[in-house]
């Protein structure tokens, strides 16, 4: 990003606080070779660790578990040109832990699209970046004119 392009800079802290506010998001992974995106809803847990929760056979438990992922999440607003978009990057993988699993039955995500059968994923947030858009302004930071 250059330093006048109309986007800021969010720290770790901000990112986090942000993902908390919205219910879904993009899960980015490779499918037969080429990159995938499928939306789903999702959680945080305290350490800022991305949760979903999906189907045992699902297509997705079987291409992110033990691969490094993306997990996008954004938020924006047309009228006033502005949002932002935050982006975790880490290691995916189905929680096997009995007493991790029974917490999250009771605090985790909740599907959308429940299955008799379910697993939780936990992406490790190793990489956290986000940025936010500064409504009415250009690639130089110039004002647009109403």
């Amino acid at each position: 990003m250059y330093r006048s392009d109309g986007f800021r800079e969010l720290d770790r802290q901000e990112c986090l606080r942000l993902l908390a506010k919205v219910p879904v998001g993009r899960i980015v992974h490779t499918r037969h070779a080429l990159p995938a995106v499928l939306p789903v809803n999702f959680s945080l847990a305290d350490d800022g660790a991305v949760l979903l929760r999906t189907a045992v056979g699902s297509e997705l438990v079987r291409a992110v578990d033990g691969t490094v992922v993306a997990f996008e999440a954004d938020q924006v607003d047309a009228a006033t040109q502005s949002g932002w978009s935050v982006i975790v990057t880490g290691p995916a993988a189905v929680i096997t832990d009995p007493a991790e699993i029974a917490r999250l039955e009771h605090t985790g995500p909740r599907s959308w699209v429940p299955s008799p059968s379910e697993v939780f994923v936990r992406i490790e947030p190793e990489l956290v970046t986000g940025r936010e858009l500064v409504g009415g302004r250009t690639l130089y930071g110039v004002r647009l004119s109403s």
